[in-house]
């Protein structure tokens, strides 16, 4: 069974910092690309970050210079370090597992950037 589990979400002051973690359980892990999304009300879902399995990595416009996306095949985790947080950053975080057709989904965390 697979598993993608996002953890570090909360709420934090405009300027501030949180470091999103997902663990992946079930799946090779070492081979799938992996990816963070958000989606906040009334809005589509965004690629915010996204790694391959080689550890390339491309990022929005938006968040470019401000987060950054990592990955540990050891631990089975990718993780996403979020810094000058922003109200416009505010959303439900998910991160997204890919290989070849394959697709999984977490469950998502909260994130809140108050003003």
């Amino acid at each position: 069974q697979v598993q993608l589990v996002e953890s570090g979400g909360g709420l934090v002051q405009a300027g501030g910092s949180l470091r999103l973690s997902c663990a992946a359980s079930g799946i090779i892990f070492r081979i799938h690309a992996m990816g963070w999304y958000r989606q906040a009300p009334g809005k589509q879902r965004e690629l915010v970050a996204a790694i391959t399995s080689g550890g390339n990595t491309n990022y929005a416009d938006s968040v470019k210079g401000r987060f950054t996306i990592s990955r540990d095949n050891a631990k089975n985790t990718v993780y996403l370090q979020m810094n000058s947080l922003g109200p416009e950053d505010t959303a439900v975080y998910s991160c997204n597992a890919k290989y070849l057709v394959y697709s999984y989904w977490g469950q998502g965390t909260q994130v809140t950037v108050s003003s």
